[in-house]
């Protein structure tokens, strides 16, 4: 049966090509295939999370076994989505868990940032054992975040109150530093090179860490009070930022230096945008998730051009994305929904 989608009129200030959800053939499969519909060259395929009690689905990362990792933060699991049956499966953390971030390990395991119990989490894959890395004395309720690993194989992460920390894989010692400037470390990410670098959502900035120190080095971007809220590198070490209140998707260009002239920004198309996600694909095409207009946003750096994809369940919310070649995952926190973006056709 076909599934009616309603498109959202914007009046669109950049460069863009509207598409809605559903335009083409939508039919509902259940449950291995989800729910599929077709975005002009890409098509979308989503899932409702067959979960016994409420999930709520924060973050998410492509396994290694072809499954999706996601962050069960209400119910305190790291889960696992099979796309082959449509099933999920959850992994208790322990006691008070409230995981937000989940990434895929260089070891095959799950990591997590579990602000509820203020530690580190691994879950080895597929044996499914937990292993806590509980933060040091002295900084308690860090509101831990993102995290990514570095090029020597080091975890960092992120904490919203004001801290930046970082696992020595090879001992297990956590160290945590307060962040420059307090409150608001949100996102962070890894370049090609394996350095590490991070955005700061309360004070509006991005920073590169130095990974024997642990210090980091802030980067301004040209806006003021933008909302830096997550980054991803691209396959030229050049770090895409999510900005939640100036709307805007932004390119800082390391290799420029750090003046105003290292940095591109495109306004999001339609009224008072708020860019939440972003990620680059193989392609190094930038997709972000934008929340005022319930919207994927496809970017093309070499034409400079939006790309709208219209959601097609209202609030889906998308917090986090990531993929794998010829995908791009979405999980809908909004909705309890999980979806891909296949690329490759």
């Amino acid at each position: 049966m076909t599934l009616p989608i309603n498109a959202h009129p914007f009046h669109l200030t950049q460069p863009t090509r509207r598409t809605t959800l559903g335009a083409l053939s939508a039919a509902l499969l259940w449950p291995g295939a989800g729910r599929a519909q077709v975005l002009n060259s890409a098509h979308l395929q989503s899932w409702p999370l067959n979960t016994p009690r409420t999930a709520g689905i924060h973050d998410l990362a492509p396994a290694p076994d072809g499954g999706v990792w996601f962050s069960a933060q209400r119910s305190g699991h790291l889960g696992w989505f099979d796309p082959r049956t449509g099933k999920s499966e959850l992994i208790a953390l322990g006691s008070g868990s409230s995981p937000h971030g989940v990434i895929a390990g260089p070891d095959g395991a799950a990591w997590l940032t579990d602000g509820g119990q203020n530690a580190i989490a691994r879950v080895s894959w597929p044996a499914r054992t937990v292993k806590l890395f509980p933060l040091p004395a002295g900084t308690p309720n860090a509101n831990l975040n993102t995290c990514a690993f570095d090029g020597d194989g080091d975890l960092w992460f992120t904490g919203q109150s004001g801290y930046v920390g970082k696992v020595a894989v090879r001992n297990g010692v956590v160290s945590v530093k307060e962040s420059p400037r307090g409150h608001g470390p949100y996102g962070m990410c890894a370049t090609p090179r394996g350095d590490v670098w991070w955005c700061s959502l309360a004070g509006s900035f991005i920073a590169q860490l130095d990974r024997k120190t642990g210090a980091s080095r802030i980067v301004e971007p040209p806006t003021p009070r933008q909302g830096a809220r997550r980054v991803w590198s691209d396959s030229r070490g050049r770090l895409w930022v999510s900005e939640w209140n100036s709307g805007n998707l932004s390119m800082h260009d390391p290799a420029l230096g750090t003046g105003a002239n290292s940095w591109r920004s495109w306004k999001a198309p339609g009224a008072e945008p708020h860019v939440y996600a972003v990620y680059v694909d193989d392609k190094d095409i930038v997709w972000a998730s934008e929340w005022s207009h319930n919207a994927m946003l496809r970017f093309d750096p070499g034409g400079e051009k939006f790309e709208v994809l219209t959601l097609p369940r209202p609030a889906a919310s998308i917090r986090q994305i990531l993929g794998r070649p010829g995908e791009v995952w979405l999980p809908e926190s909004g909705t309890e929904f999980i979806s891909v973006i296949r690329t490759g056709a």
